[in-house]
């Protein structure tokens, strides 16, 4: 099996736990909070673009050719990951919930948009460490 160089993820992770403990210390509506949290927001999709890029690359031993996993979307490459019991179907319904969140970000940057992001980080947060262990072989 390759190495897969974590990292730049793991470096996101980080930064995204520092970015929530720092929140949970900060007043809501002050402008330290809303810094926090567009970080959190930025964190959230960075993090969760690794996860998919790297997760892409875990699973390409599985396929005939790369031509076949590039042609994967998100959601696929972790049904995908289900399927070679790299990870467990639950963990998969979460990282679709994570994706359609990211998706709305495209659509809808505004206060109840990172709310519902901020809501999601404990559990993605356990998630991202959970596959970059994976990843990692481990």
């Amino acid at each position: 099996m390759e190495y897969i160089n974590t990292e730049y993820l793991q470096r996101c992770i980080d930064t995204l736990e520092k970015s929530y403990e720092m929140i949970q210390t900060t007043e809501e509506g002050s402008i330290d909070y809303e810094m926090y949290r567009n970080s959190l927001v930025k964190g959230f999709e960075m993090t969760l673009e690794q996860c998919g890029k790297l997760l892409k690359k875990k699973i390409l031993p599985y396929f005939a050719s790369k031509k076949m996993v590039d042609s994967l979307n998100f959601k696929d490459i972790f049904r995908h990951a289900f399927k070679y019991s790299l990870i467990d179907e639950d963990a998969v319904n979460r990282w679709m919930v994570y994706r359609d969140n990211r998706n709305n970000t495209a659509h809808n940057y505004g206060v109840a948009f990172a709310n519902d992001t901020l809501k999601l980080i404990d559990k993605f947060l356990t998630d991202a460490k959970n596959l970059k262990k994976v990843i990692d072989g481990e």
